[in-house]
């Protein structure tokens, strides 16, 4: 990143799952007792998320360097006698708006949580993912007044959920159509229907994860309002759909719900909860029905199948999400003329947010993230200041601002964290004999049909590396893969010993193991015993990154992102025709072509093409080797440690993709040359220190050290393509994968050589990179 800002944006915009309802008194006067108040559910009484009224507006506390003492304060401001603990991580829900207080230190005695040390108001770079909560002991303060005294019974809109009533559709995900209910206590509640619109429809897709709703036959459910006893059969409705007529007995919770559609969340709609009798309620009408458009990654059968024709009619989307851990989410980056660049994050919002989720085949936006929290780009910056009503279609259709390069840097780069379907595809994975619940061998679950238990399995680790990791750990939820392991023997906890899944091998975009390429049913495993299972680490949470003086910080799930800066290639490539006699250790280190072998060694040379190297790490983590420095490689020749045995392939490629020369580095030194503005160096190869590569830092390979080069001495005149690909064998894990290789084209008449058009390979859409390399399977840089 280039500066804190990169780590602490000035606003983070969060859609939360809770609204409350409870009325608010009069806006407090300057100088007047702070107002603090518990949220949250489920909670007792005596415990919740804590929330503070300050500048008109209730807000809640981060979590980072939390303390009882701090506990103690809000516990006694609320009118009990102490605290007996707190909580992290919003373990009572996510609260909405502002987020007041971070990095809250209190001695204990203080009248107030205002008094205590903190970052001051407003100034945090948390989400609501890590609100703060206390427990309080239950005992209140003799003679306590206070108007903060928690109501038992608060009014809130909690999860929203459909529930499928027609036959199978209960067993099929994601679910598209039915009744739609919201949390209550420790069940379900239905809506009333009187005066539900589309637009009410299209805010519970949006929250559901689908762009967009569907017409419904409401008279069709007409049966399914109805309260009768479970009958022992299903009966036919019509003659295409069969409906259940078991029914519960109907509990309307909500009513008068009018959205405008452009909310991000039911709860921003003006709506009516009904008090008292609520099964008496809703006397005219029946529950609310909708139905839902999955986007083209969710859809199934024949529906999967149109959405795929019309997006290869619609031809390359000018939209995309990078450098996420999950799926709908990452930096946003949009297509301008033929480059791809990223957008300003000044005054960007959930409408905005909404729009590109929406138009990306997802549901509305659950964060609208500043800060290039989610990575910093590359390349242009196309679009400042945009501001959608929430209706468009596209994101290109909002207002916005192009931007001088004194406007915005990447530092500024926004992301979006949509919500999506659910699919249930982590009910299918589990992990083993781990350490923590981040790490442990792999299992799945096959065989699970109608009504049939699921059989759980091991996988075979023959050819499990990093990018079957990076399925795994996303499937279950765990953000990024840290490694993926071919033998497990240490983590032999369970009774689990049948090989069940074969020859996986993904492109690491996948939503779950199963949507790879395997064996099938019929497995072929070579090494069938325990100790072969695949495993993987999954990453947790990191230290605070760069130089933001900002004690034990935690960040989400975060991975490193490599790059090379494409113009210092062109910039610096020449010839060099080196004598052999110079070439020993190159020779040593396989740095030259095989031909090499055959010289007439010392006399003679190799002609050389020479150019400098300078890898960025732009991700959200440092890039270190996979191997510890107890498994570094010492190499007296050119005395140094190479930390992993490939770091770099260099090619020189005919125009049809025909490999002609190569070269290739291994990391013998990685270490922070010279890193952004206020991002300190951390990584030094002297006196054996650590390897690795610093969050804003890079790396530079200067073109005259030895094995900076392609040997080209047998390379004949013609024009050709330069290829880099930093850690090709993807020994490391990356957020993303697809700009770890640059290309140059180039021109070499048997004496000079000329290069130019240097780009990384996803940074032109599609169309210009078929100009630029005019033949197939060379159209991105994916390493097959």
């Amino acid at each position: 990143m280039g500066s804190c800002r990169a780590w602490a944006p000035p606003e983070l915009l969060v859609l939360s799952m809770w609204l409350w309802v409870s009325s608010a008194g009069p806006t407090q006067p300057p100088g007047s007792t702070l107002r603090v108040r518990l949220a949250g559910y489920p909670r007792k009484h005596n415990e919740g998320r804590v929330e503070l009224f300050y500048n008109d507006e209730w807000g809640t506390i981060c979590d980072d360097d939390f303390t009882l003492a701090n506990a103690h304060v809000l516990c006694r401001h609320l009118g009990f006698v102490a605290a007996t603990g707190w909580a992290h991580s919003a373990k009572y829900g996510k609260g909405v708006g502002r987020i007041w207080l971070d990095n809250v230190n209190c001695a204990g005695d203080e009248k107030s949580i205002g008094d205590c040390k903190h970052r001051g108001w407003g100034n945090s770079d948390c989400s609501h993912e890590e609100d703060a909560g206390v427990i309080c002991k239950d005992e209140r303060i003799p003679g306590f007044k206070d108007s903060n005294v928690i109501e038992t019974e608060q009014s809130h809109v909690e999860e929203v959920r459909l529930r499928a009533v027609v036959v199978g559709a209960r067993r099929q995900l994601p679910v598209t159509e039915g009744i739609v209910e919201v949390r209550y206590k420790d069940g379900w509640a239905q809506i009333c229907d009187e005066g539900w619109s589309s637009h009410n429809s299209r805010v519970v897709c949006g929250m559901l994860g689908f762009p967009a709703e569907k017409k419904v036959n409401r008279n069709f459910y007409k049966l399914a309002s109805k309260s009768q006893p479970k009958p022992k059969r299903r009966e036919d409705v019509g003659s295409r759909k069969r409906l259940f007529t078991e029914r519960q007995q109907l509990n309307y919770r909500l009513h008068s719900v009018s959205c405008a559609g452009t909310e991000v969340h039911l709860s921003m709609c003006a709506l009516e909860f009904y008090r008292g009798n609520a099964s008496a309620a809703c006397g005219a009408g029946s529950p609310a029905v909708v139905s839902c458009a999955p986007g083209p990654q969710f859809a199934t059968g024949s529906a999967h199948k149109k959405k795929q024709r019309q997006q290869q009619q619609q031809g390359q989307p000018r939209i995309r999400l990078k450098g996420g851990a999950k799926v709908g989410e990452g930096r946003v980056e949009v297509l301008k003329g033929s480059e791809w660049g990223t957008i300003c994050d000044d005054r960007w919002n959930l409408l905005s947010a909404s729009v590109v989720c929406r138009e990306l085949g997802f549901g509305s936006a659950k964060e609208a993230l500043t800060g290039a929290r989610m990575g910093q780009g590359m390349g242009p910056i196309h679009m400042n200041e945009v501001q959608c009503l929430g209706t468009e279609k596209s994101l290109w259709s909002c207002p916005f601002k192009n931007i001088t390069q004194e406007d915005c840097k990447h530092t500024e780069d926004v992301a979006v964290r949509c919500n999506i379907p659910y699919m249930g595809y982590e009910t299918l994975i589990r992990l083993s004999g781990g350490r923590s619940r981040f790490e442990g061998r792999v299992e799945v679950a096959v065989g699970a049909g109608a009504g049939e238990q699921p059989r759980w399995g091991l996988v075979c680790s023959e050819g499990w590396g990093t990018l079957e990791a990076m399925v795994a750990c996303r499937q279950l939820g765990l953000g990024f893969a840290n490694h993926g392991l071919q033998e497990t023997w240490y983590w032999d906890a369970s009774n689990v010993t049948e090989m069940v899944l074969s020859g996986v091998k993904c492109a690491g975009h996948e939503m779950s193991l199963s949507h790879c390429q395997h064996h099938g049913s019929s497995i072929n495993c070579r090494n069938t015993g325990t100790r072969f299972a695949a495993g993987v680490i999954c990453s947790e949470t990191l230290p605070a990154l760069g130089a933001c003086p900002v004690p034990e910080q935690r960040l989400p799930t975060a991975a490193s992102d490599l790059l090379l800066h494409a113009p210092l290639v062109q910039e610096t490539a020449y010839i060099e025709d080196r004598p052999l006699h110079m070439l020993y250790c190159a020779a040593e280190e396989s740095c030259l072509s095989s031909s090499a072998r055959l010289a007439n060694w010392p006399y003679g040379h190799r002609r050389l093409l020479r150019f400098s190297s300078q890898i960025h790490n732009n991700g959200r983590a440092d890039f270190r080797p996979k191997a510890g420095r107890h498994s570094w490689v010492w190499h007296e020749c050119h005395r140094h440690y190479h930390s992993m045995d490939i770091f770099t392939h260099y090619d020189i490629l005919t125009p049809n993709g025909t490999k002609v020369a190569e070269g290739h580095k291994a990391s013998f030194c990685l270490e922070d040359t010279e890193c952004e503005e206020d991002v300190a160096k951390r990584y030094e190869c002297a006196n054996f220190g650590e390897q690795g590569i610093t969050v804003g830092c890079w790396d530079l390979y200067r073109h005259d050290i030895d094995c900076q080069w392609i040997d080209i001495t047998d390379v004949k005149p013609g024009n050709y393509i330069l290829q880099v690909v930093i850690n090709p064998n993807f020994e490391v894990a990356e957020s993303d994968f697809t700009n770890n290789a640059m290309k140059c084209n180039c021109k070499y008449d048997g004496h000079r050589i000329w290069v130019h058009s240097c780009h990384i390979g996803d940074a032109l859409s599609e169309e210009a990179n078929k100009r630029f390399e005019q033949y197939p399977g060379q159209l991105n840089n994916q390493i097959s």
